[in-house]
C-alpha cells in the first residue's frame, strides 16, 4: 500500500473543501461534524425546547418579538450557568500549585458566586471564604474563585457547595486542616414560597481540625467569627 507521506505520493495529495485526501489521508473533519459539536447542539436543542414548553404553558406568544429568540437565549445562558460540570479542579488549577514557604494561615475572604438550587432551578448566590493551614504545598489565590465556580455553575445545594469546595482543595494541596462558610441568599425563598426576603443561609464544613493545636484552631476560627 502507498505511503502518503513518501516523495512520490505527497502530490497525490488533493484539497477538499474539509482538508486534504489520498493515501492513508481522512478528510480533516468540520466543525459541524466533531462529536463535541454535535453534543452541544444536542444539549443546546433540549434546552431550547424546555424553554418553548415553558412560554407554551403561559398565554403568551412565541411569535411575540420579545419572545421569539428567548429559547437560545435561555440556552446560551444555562450552559454558561452549567458549565461547571464540564471542568474539574485540576483543569481550572494547572500549574498553580506551588511550594509553601510557611506553615501560617492562609485566608481568602467574601468571594462572591452565583448557583442555580437544583430544587427550583432559581439562582442563590452570596459570598464564600476559605481558610487554610497549609503543610508543604499553597494555591495560587485566584484559584479559589475558579474552583468556586467549578461547583458553584451546577445545579447545586449550598451544603454540597460547601463540602465540595472543601474537598477539591483538600485534594489538591493536602492542607494540614482547611475549612470553608459560605452566606447565601436563596430566591427560592425570597420569590416564592415563605417569601422572606432579608433572610440567607449559612453553612460551613472543615477537614483536619483535629491536626491543629488549641491557638491554630482559635486563628482560624477568627478568621470566620469576622465575617458575621
Amino acid at each position: 500500500m502507498l505511503d502518503a507521506n513518501t516523495p512520490e505520493n505527497i502530490n497525490k495529495l488533493k484539497p477538499t473543501s474539509k482538508g486534504f485526501s489520498g493515501p492513508h489521508k481522512k478528510p480533516i473533519k468540520s466543525k459541524e461534524e466533531t462529536m463535541e459539536y454535535r453534543e452541544h447542539k444536542e444539549v443546546c436543542d433540549t434546552l431550547e425546547g424546555a424553554a418553548r414548553s415553558i412560554i407554551k404553558s403561559t398565554p403568551d406568544s412565541l411569535e411575540r418579538e420579545g419572545l421569539s429568540r428567548t429559547p437560545a437565549r435561555f440556552a446560551k445562558a444555562m450552559n454558561f450557568l452549567l458549565q461547571g460540570y464540564h471542568l474539574t479542579p485540576q483543569k481550572v488549577v494547572g500549574e498553580g500549585v506551588f511550594s509553601s514557604e510557611g506553615g501560617g494561615l492562609v485566608s481568602v475572604n467574601n468571594i462572591e458566586f452565583y448557583s442555580m438550587c437544583e430544587h427550583h432551578i432559581l439562582p442563590f448566590w452570596g459570598n464564600v471564604t476559605i481558610a487554610y493551614y497549609p503543610e508543604n504545598k499553597i494555591l495560587g489565590l485566584s484559584k479559589f474563585p475558579r474552583i468556586i465556580d467549578i461547583y458553584a455553575r451546577r445545579l447545586q445545594v449550598q451544603e454540597r457547595l460547601t463540602r465540595e469546595i472543601v474537598q477539591a482543595t483538600h485534594e489538591l494541596i493536602n492542607p494540614r486542616a482547611v475549612m470553608v462558610r459560605i452566606k447565601a441568599s436563596h430566591l427560592c425563598m425570597m420569590m416564592r414560597g415563605v417569601e422572606k426576603q432579608q433572610s440567607f443561609t449559612i453553612t460551613e464544613y472543615a477537614l483536619g481540625l483535629d491536626k491543629l493545636s488549641p491557638l491554630e484552631t482559635d486563628r482560624l476560627m477568627a478568621v470566620f467569627s469576622e465575617q458575621k
